[in-house]
């Protein structure tokens, strides 16, 4: 069997690729155990210098890789350049912080030496999106490898030359055989790796939907999961907020990566006395956005991924529109012509209830809630299941601090985007998954975080055991 890449930005045919066969996943499988067994015996040294030489592969190749990903998903190309940058940062940051990360702690006694040391796991089965096809994989693997760990990637079936380029850029980095392994498989058979013995932990970046189905399938196996699932983010203006600021910043915040990343602000939640101001900069903003080819440096909003893509984000645009209470700003239909274009469409009056407001919006649709005060704002910005990431607009930075502590996200920015930092841990909480990635936070999800407790020698013969029996 086959799977087929296709460029979304001409609906044509890219190349196609050979499924793995049940025989050659086992052999790789083989192979990354095998691999692992050696690796997490290096010291943590030569394991962080293989993340430098695997940053200078990125950069060595970065317009081609950028290439890939535009061809492969449709980033514009100005944003898959920087995302293959923002991998190889990521991974001179492990290779710098790693030692300190994984050092062991050791707590003093009198009678005793006691400490806790941290030893991987193994291999780790990273299930992971096409929205941003080289960052995911990296944001993983560099702490997974600095570790002692083996990534097993299995990625989307959308993205398969992005797939294998992630393996090949490790290995020429001088990885050794079986490190680092994708595997080109249909979703159905995830499930026979969770449950493989071999296997140790399962990291998961995608849909709440899946997120549930993986967590079911790696809990009833024992094995540590990591889940970064979807959002409906909060973009909170407050009033008495720069607004030209928050305006200018929420285009960015809504509509980067053609709006397909769960971290994207997706509900823009506005206190009334300032809500006609910030949407019409909003829309004058985001009217100025180009959307086109995503190979050409000045295109802003690209095809999104795959037609079934637009097909869901348009029909959610129309059941929120369909009761008649949200008002259409600007957009709100696809475009003619081949490609998965959909132009940057924003809703205003959107209220609870209504699709918009209620289920993610994976691509370039933003809604404007009302809020009549910040009370309401907050209560606004928690009625959901998710909590991926929430931005908070104000001037009054003792009110932030306060209101920072009643948002339920696994982060709050104020007065900026939601961002994703290897300095900081990233995540979520209720139907946005558990866990965490980067900071030293991320490294330590995928070891053993061992007690040893080590009592004092003594120049006593040992007492003989009584022999059964006797």
């Amino acid at each position: 069997m086959v799977i087929t890449s296709v460029n979304p930005a001409t609906e044509e045919a890219i190349a196609t690729f050979e499924l793995h066969t049940a025989e050659q996943v086992e052999q790789k499988l083989t192979a990354a155990v095998t691999a692992q067994r050696a690796w997490r015996r290096t010291p943590v040294e030569e394991r962080t210098a293989l993340l430098t030489r695997i940053a200078e592969v990125l950069r060595e190749g970065a317009e081609e890789y950028a290439q890939i990903i535009t061809r492969e998903m449709g980033k514009p190309i100005t944003e898959a350049r920087a995302e293959i940058e923002k991998c190889a940062v990521t991974l001179d940051y492990y290779a710098e912080q790693a030692p300190k990360f994984l050092a062991d702690e050791r707590i003093a006694s009198n009678a005793s030496e006691s400490g806790v040391v941290f030893d991987p796991l193994g291999v780790v089965l990273a299930i992971m999106p096409w929205n941003y096809p080289f960052w995911q994989f990296f944001r993983f693997a560099a702490p997974a490898l600095a570790a002692g760990n083996a990534p097993f990637l299995k990625h989307a079936n959308n993205v398969p030359e992005a797939a294998l380029a992630v393996e090949e850029i490790v290995r020429k980095a001088g990885a050794p055989e079986g490190l680092c392994t994708t595997v080109l498989i249909e979703s159905h058979r995830v499930a026979g790796l969770i449950e493989d013995d071999r296997i140790a932990a399962v990291t998961l970046t995608g849909s709440t939907q899946v997120g549930r189905i993986v967590a079911s399938q790696a809990g009833k196996a024992l094995k540590k999961q990591v889940l970064e699932l979807g959002g409906s983010d909060p973009f909170i203006v407050l009033a008495g907020a720069d607004i030209a600021e928050a305006a200018r910043v929420a285009v960015k915040a809504r509509f980067t990566n053609v709006g397909q990343s769960c971290v994207n602000a997706k509900r823009f939640i506005v206190e009334e006395p300032v809500a006609d101001e910030f949407v019409a900069a909003f829309v004058e903003h985001a009217s100025a956005l180009k959307v086109g080819d995503p190979r050409e440096g000045d295109t802003h909003i690209g095809p999104l991924a795959r037609g079934d893509l637009r097909d869901e984000l348009h029909d959610q645009v129309l059941r929120t529109l369909a009761d008649g209470r949200a008002v259409l700003k600007l957009g709100g239909a696809p475009l003619e012509g081949p490609g998965y274009f959909y132009p940057p469409t924003i809703i205003d009056h959107v209220e609870p209830g209504d699709t918009a407001f209620e289920e993610e919006t994976f691509g370039p649709v933003a809604a404007i809630i009302r809020a009549r005060d910040v009370e309401h704002a907050v209560e606004l910005a928690n009625d959901t299941e998710f909590g991926l990431g929430a931005s908070l607009w104000t001037q009054d930075l003792e009110l932030a601090r306060t209101l920072t502590r009643r948002i339920d996200a696994g982060a709050v920015f104020v007065n900026g985007m939601v961002v994703s930092d290897a300095r900081l841990p990233f995540g979520g909480i209720k139907a946005s998954g558990y866990g965490r990635e980067l900071g030293d936070y991320g490294l330590r999800e995928f070891v053993n975080i061992k007690t040893v407790w080590i009592g004092p020698a003594t120049n006593a013969a040992p007492v003989a055991a009584e022999k059964i029996g006797e």
